[in-house]
């Protein structure tokens, strides 16, 4: 079982208590959870669409994306995990699985059974309601997503994209206002934002020519968070994450 100073540390652990103070109880169901931790590589699909019984993770280490996968073989991603997230919590509600789950990198992830889940919910509510948050706020970066898709010009829903990501792993203490790593590659962005990859290389060539960021060699580089928060007309209110990201 994880101490008690590496649950504090953990990043859901810092994920959740952006939204209610855990108690001890809480931080204990907590580390419960940690008991069987799993390596996953590169590429490997952890969780498969239509699979049943499924088990949840919690990403502790690298980062995974979900995505559909249509019956001509082209993939659309639809979210990006980073440490901290659930893997796989709503197919445990709906008993079968309605995406998979795909390593980006070499992930750490603790597997979590359903019953563990349920059970540990009438042992610690405010937990319970803090699990909850996190999957509405998962919900609202969904919407966000489809905004982006139906509505958002090429750049406006990079530049959107790419601050998501920041105040995202700013909240679990990766990155910081200047910037992050990113393992993610052209081809990732490209099956996300629904664009080629020819595209997505044009995008983010201008909004470096432009000053506002730069995206080189697995890293992030904000170069000027107000200019790229104004393309974007980026609000983290829809995270729930009123904070120091953009103040």
């Amino acid at each position: 079982m994880e101490s008690d100073k590496s649950i504090l540390q953990s990043p859901l652990t810092r994920k959740l208590s952006a939204f209610v103070a855990l108690s001890r109880t809480d931080l204990e169901t907590l580390a419960r959870y940690h008991r069987r931790r799993r390596t996953f590589q590169s590429g490997h699909q952890m969780i498969h669409e239509g699979q049943r019984n499924q088990s949840a993770f919690i990403l502790a280490e690298g980062w995974a994306c979900a995505f559909k996968l249509l019956p001509d073989g082209e993939r659309q991603i639809v979210d990006f995990q980073i440490p901290g997230d659930f893997l796989g919590l709503r197919s445990i509600l709906f008993r079968t699985a309605d995406h998979s789950i795909e390593a980006v990198t070499r992930i750490e992830a603790s597997e979590v059974l359903a019953p563990e889940i349920f059970d540990s919910f009438s042992d610690a509510p405010r937990l319970a309601t803090a699990v909850l948050w996190a999957a509405s706020r998962d919900e609202a970066m969904v919407v966000e997503h489809l905004v982006n898709l139906g509505r958002r010009s090429a750049e406006v829903r990079m530049a959107h994209f790419l601050l998501e990501l920041s105040a995202r792993l700013h909240l679990v203490g990766i990155g910081d206002r200047s910037g992050y790593e990113c393992p993610l590659t052209q081809y990732h962005l490209a099956d996300a934002l629904g664009l080629s990859a020819v595209h997505v290389n044009r995008v983010l060539r201008h909004l470096r020519e432009e000053g506002l960021v730069t995206f080189q060699n697995g890293r992030v580089k904000i170069d000027d968070l107000d200019g790229l928060v104004s393309l974007a007309n980026f609000d983290v209110a829809y995270l729930d994450q009123a904070g120091p990201f953009i103040q």
